[in-house]
């Protein structure tokens, strides 16, 4: 039986006293897989322990079966694992074009990502090349974390939260941007989301945190249907 491309076991994680992760296990293969849930279950932290940003306290996190945790996150992002992270973080000083050409010049293309098919993906980014982090709308920022996440040819993309704060056309586009990376198959999305909708619809299957735990896991189509059990574990609201 081929182990799954990510595989996460009893992940636990504090901040100080604070036990934010209590024995988180996912395992994803391919596809898309939605981790959603309310504001400070635990999500954030999920990603950045995945990527070394944050140190475990114990448990296993294993990308095609070698140990991630212990190694720092250079390391873990030249094994091939890319990271959109919330709120973007793009270099202000930077225009796009050095953004993408920095992460290009370090990654030479190994795959099917290069600046152009960056640049054919959002043809946003292309207009706005010459202008500065600083100058860019918050959806042409997260176009810009996005493709250069992709540069780096990754396996796994983990996306923290990608469509926050965006204009509904520009989340139209990240959703369509997911089921096209879903479809493709050359990589697995791990998408950590408060946006139910976008989570659904381009998940196969998501994963539900309620305080720092997998509260359930289930196909996308399921959840989206049961209006009862978002209210009950995402406290939305069941309209009459």
């Amino acid at each position: 039986m081929t182990a799954p491309l990510l595989e996460i076991a009893d992940l636990q994680v504090h901040y100080g006293q604070a036990h934010v992760l209590q024995g988180v296990s996912l395992r994803l293969s391919r596809g898309v897989l939605g981790v959603i849930g309310r504001n400070g279950m635990g999500k954030t932290t999920l990603c950045q322990t995945i990527i070394g940003l944050k140190a475990a306290t114990s448990g296993s996190i294993k990308f095609a079966g070698r140990e991630l945790i212990g190694l720092p996150p250079n390391k873990i992002a030249n094994l091939g694992i890319g990271y959109v992270p919330q709120g973007r973080r793009t270099w202000p000083s930077l225009t796009v074009d050095e953004h993408l050409r920095l992460v290009a010049q370090k990654k030479p293309p190994s795959g099917g990502w290069t600046i152009e098919r960056v640049y054919e993906t959002f043809p946003r980014l292309a207009e706005r090349r010459r202008n500065g982090g600083t100058q860019l709308s918050g959806g042409e920022q997260q176009m810009l974390a996005i493709g250069r996440a992709l540069l780096l040819n990754p396996r796994l993309l983990v996306m923290d939260e990608p469509t926050e704060g965006l204009a509904p056309v520009i989340v139209e586009q990240v959703e369509a941007l997911l089921k096209s990376l879903a479809a493709d198959g050359s990589l697995a999305v791990l998408l950590v989301e408060q946006n139910l909708g976008v989570a659904t619809a381009a998940a196969e299957n998501v994963a539900i945190v309620v305080n720092g735990r997998i509260a359930r896991e289930m196909p996308a189509a399921e959840l989206a249907a049961d209006r009862e059990l978002q209210e009950r574990l995402l406290g939305t609201r069941v309209d009459a």
